[in-house]
């Protein structure tokens, strides 16, 4: 995940506590604290069945969606289903625990939050969020839920690629009219 802010007439991606400006989707849950970001990457090897990432290829879709049902057999984590929606199971402080796709969404978007808010000196509250172009509603509606839950006021969902295109846009002196590919590469969901 990366989050950025527009100011000084530019848009300026901001880097995390460990100095990257991008953060792993990773929340891991321990005996004694939930790890968001590059500290619940680091320890993966060590706690698998309750490190979470992927979320993305879960929200918004059904516990029998095919894309679900294959990436389940791929992933340390175990999947359920609650009323047809998919929750990831963990043991979190010695207690099993489910979170819906959401909920874990949510806590990275915490994260991503604070990061932004220490760079700033201030309180965010609304947020501009984007998701892949292949998203369907039910899906863009989920990662709306899972910015709410966040705390955030979620003022528009956009792709990537057209977050991509607007960034490129928004410093660039008005010089007549031009072409310009913009090639989202994306992180692999």
């Amino acid at each position: 995940s990366c989050v950025g802010v527009f100011q000084h007439g530019k848009v300026e991606i901001i880097a995390n506590d460990q100095g990257n400006r991008t953060t792993p989707s990773y929340v891991a849950f321990t005996d004694t604290e939930r790890l968001i970001g590059d500290a619940a990457k680091n320890q993966v090897a060590l706690n698998p069945s309750n490190t979470v990432f992927d979320a993305k290829r879960l929200i918004g879709r059904k516990i029998d969606d095919p894309v679900v049902e294959a990436d389940m057999k791929h992933w340390p984590f175990a999947v359920v289903g609650d009323g047809g929606k998919p929750k990831i199971k963990v043991e979190y402080k010695g207690e099993d625990k489910t979170f819906y796709p959401e909920e874990i969404s949510s806590m990275v978007l915490v994260k991503m939050k604070e990061i932004a808010e220490a760079y700033l000196g201030q309180t965010v509250s609304n947020a501009v969020v984007t998701v892949p172009a292949y998203f369907n509603d039910s899906q863009r509606q989920a990662t709306k839920d899972a910015g709410v839950i966040a705390g955030l006021n979620v003022l528009r969902i956009i792709n990537e690629p057209t977050a991509a295109a607007i960034a490129y846009g928004l410093d660039k002196i008005k010089s007549g009219e031009r072409n310009v590919l913009i090639f989202d590469l994306g992180g692999g969901t």
